[in-house]
């Protein structure tokens, strides 16, 4: 059994102006430290940010207009805390405690990405998919249900009617997918609005790459300041990371989808 959104549901635009924010960090700094939180819904945004960047806000409101539209931001940005950022003064070292997991994906994992990618094509609007068994539940806003039903005959579209869906219908937080973004690979950390230091971001990729690799599950933990996770520089698995977000488009891309 497994869901799926689609970019535009209202916590993906959340995770993807995250995305975006941390995106801008990156070009100021070669190893910037961020951590942001959006919330969006009914024509307003509020996001937190905590960063050693300089970051111009006007970068930002217009990074929140361009993934949401017409919305009022609230922005907040504070300094990182001072024994987080020395923590990292020596080098790059975990940012966080955390365990993670890494899971191969199935079949049914990947068969429902890619029903919601290829929906996505046409229909760019808030979307939601679930596949349990033959059970396919296909929930498309703004979007012909005759048509879908033609192309995927079986499945239960839109079991309440056509509805119009996005951030004025229901808010949206970073992070409030991460079923939806990592299948079984979730654990306690999320993978939005934060920089490659922070062990949520790159330890688990690092895990996720690893497990489609070996094939089969596989568990890592970490303490703040650690050197060394999985019996590897941590410095390595960040560049592992800092590859894999660049291999998608960057932070704001990485957020559409998540791990597949």
């Amino acid at each position: 059994m497994i869901e799926k959104v689609n970019p535009s549901h209202p916590d993906k635009v959340a995770d993807r102006i995250a995305g975006a924010i941390v995106d801008l960090a990156y070009q100021t700094e070669q190893d910037p430290k961020i951590a942001v939180e959006v919330l969006i819904g009914h024509g307003k945004c509020h996001v937190i940010i905590e960063t050693t960047a300089l970051l111009d806000e006007g970068a930002i409101t217009a990074a929140i207009h361009r993934i949401a539209g017409d919305v009022e931001p609230d922005i907040v940005i504070v300094p990182q805390d001072k024994h987080l950022s020395e923590n990292q003064a020596s080098g790059l070292r975990c940012g966080d405690n955390g365990i993670f997991k890494g899971c191969p994906l199935t079949f049914e994992q990947r068969f429902l990405s890619n029903i919601a990618h290829d929906i996505y094509v046409k229909y760019t609007s808030d979307g939601k998919y679930i596949l349990d068994g033959v059970r396919l539940i296909i929930c498309q806003s703004n979007a012909s249900a005759e048509e879908l039903a033609q192309k995927y005959p079986g499945a239960e579209i839109n079991p309440l009617g056509d509805w119009t869906g996005g951030t004025d219908v229901d808010t949206g937080a970073t992070n409030r997918k991460l079923g939806s973004d990592m299948a079984d690979s979730v654990t306690g950390g999320g993978l939005h609005g934060k920089d490659l230091s922070k062990a949520d971001v790159s330890v688990n990729i690092h895990a996720f790459l690893k497990a489609q690799r070996l094939g089969q599950p596989l568990e890592l933990s970490c303490a703040i300041g650690d050197d060394t996770v999985d019996g590897i520089p941590f410095r390595e698995i960040v560049e592992e990371a800092r590859d894999y977000i660049r291999s998608v488009g960057g932070f704001e891309k990485f957020a559409e989808w998540g791990l597949y």
